[in-house]
């Protein structure tokens, strides 16, 4: 291949316009448009930056073939994106899942405060799970822009057939778990004790659909490379609405947490208060929504 055929590809593969390559490389749409036509070069430092920006060398792009060069997984990104889905699915899960125990503690008469200082511990050490996978991922992405997808189409296939039974044994759990609470309270002569038991039962049933939608979503966007490298390169616009709906969400998050604090001192409502959070994480989810820059781009 030559460099215009393989410049062809690149843009072809992680799904970027002439014009948005020219605006990576701060040259003009028609340089661009000269490159892949072979009517003209770049200079040595642009050459540079597109082998930054696609993380390929200098000799493949000028001679080699980037078609048959980008299929591997050079960057260990299937490996790296695992560890980060496992570590977020677990911190997530285990959050739902403190609150339902939380509640059994309540049932067997264990002190309130052990069972908030409980909670808290597992929500701590969450935190600083998904902190600090977060900060891991937000250093691989800075590191690797621009992933080439190495995918092929059977592992997609074989992992959409896959991502149905995570998304149907969620649905399916959550349904189990209205059964079992229908079941429980068709007994009229429930105690307070065994109500707290049910409640923490149904709650590790949701935990366990909450990780199955989890893991089963971020292993579905693992596949999407396409969107990995949009996001990693987001237009000036695009760029501030994902900030705005992180600082709003950010505001969201920190005021539920607050609240949670302030009624639990005041009221002791430690444990009722929970809901707080699910509440502050439907707010964020809307946010995301309504301020999504690239909305029915990912259909």
């Amino acid at each position: 291949m030559t460099f215009p055929e393989n410049l062809q590809f690149l843009r072809g593969q992680n799904g970027v316009t002439q014009e948005q390559l020219a605006e990576q490389l701060n040259v003009s749409r028609q340089s661009v448009s000269k490159w892949e036509s072979g009517t003209s070069f770049p200079e040595m430092d642009t050459l540079l930056r597109i082998c930054d920006l696609y993380n390929t060398n200098l000799d493949t792009l000028l001679r080699g073939s980037l078609e048959e060069s980008l299929v591997s997984d050079t960057a260990r990104y299937d490996a790296f994106m695992n560890r980060f889905i496992l570590r977020v699915t677990c911190a997530v899960g285990a959050i739902m899942a403190a609150i339902g125990v939380m509640c059994m503690m309540d049932g067997f008469g264990v002190h309130e405060m052990l069972s908030v200082a409980f909670f808290m511990l597992v929500v701590t050490i969450s935190v600083v799970i998904l902190v600090a996978s977060g900060i891991e991922h937000d250093h691989f992405c800075k590191k690797h822009p621009v992933i080439q997808d190495f995918y092929t189409e059977e592992e997609k296939e074989a992992f959409h057939h896959r991502f149905i039974w995570y998304i149907s044994g969620g649905v399916g759990a959550i349904l189990f778990g209205v059964v079992f609470l229908l079941i429980a309270c068709a007994f009229p002569a429930v105690e307070e004790a065994h109500e707290a038991l049910i409640s923490g039962t149904f709650l590790l049933i949701l935990a366990g659909a909450v990780m199955s939608f989890t893991y089963g979503g971020m292993q579905d966007e693992k596949y999407k490379i396409w969107k990995y490298n949009r996001d990693n390169n987001p237009t000036p616009e695009a760029k501030k609405r994902l900030d705005l709906i992180g600082t709003i969400c950010g505001c969201i998050m920190l005021g539920m947490t607050a609240i949670y604090i302030a009624l639990g001192l005041s009221r002791g409502s430690w444990g009722t208060s929970v809901w707080l959070f699910v509440v502050g994480g439907i707010g964020c989810g809307i946010t995301s929504i309504i301020l999504n820059p690239y909305k029915g781009e990912d259909d």
